[in-house]
């Protein structure tokens, strides 16, 4: 019997998305995949008005004419698990404490059946209150649309 040394290959994701093979047998996934995942999740959570992002965030949406799917979420990942940091704002009316552990629920699950990695930290940060209404005739108030 020979040893027979087995030759793993790693796929690594570079700085621009690429995906190349290396020698172990190892998946690296980007911080910016697993915010736009937590992202989209959050976004399907009702009683989010918005994600709180910085200035930069605001200015990258404006110039590209896209969504910024990644905006206000903070991701750091290790080997074989991450923690998220989700800043967001809610609407008026909706119980703070349901909406944030629905997004914890979401996003660990939408991260976890997706990248394979383990979160071991889903922090929602409430920034803000969105109370834009508007009033119908009678005086009532009503969500705007």
């Amino acid at each position: 019997m020979e040893n027979e040394e087995e030759k793993k290959e790693e796929v690594v994701v570079n700085e621009q998305g690429e995906i190349t093979l290396a020698d172990n047998n190892e998946i690296k996934i980007a911080d910016d995949v697993v915010a736009v995942i937590a992202g989209i999740a959050v976004s399907e959570v009702p009683g989010v008005s918005d994600m709180a992002g910085g200035f930069a965030g605001g200015i990258s949406e404006v110039l590209s004419g896209k969504k910024n799917l990644a905006k206000g979420i903070k991701v750091e990942v290790g080997e074989k698990e991450t923690k998220i940091d989700v800043n967001i704002i809610v609407e008026y009316g909706v119980r703070i404490p349901d909406v944030a552990f629905e997004i914890q629920n979401r996003v660990k699950k939408s991260v976890e059946t997706m990248t394979g990695l383990k979160v071991v930290e889903v922090n929602v940060h409430v920034q803000g209150v969105n109370t834009d209404a508007k009033t119908d005739t009678e005086g009532n108030n009503k969500t705007q649309e």
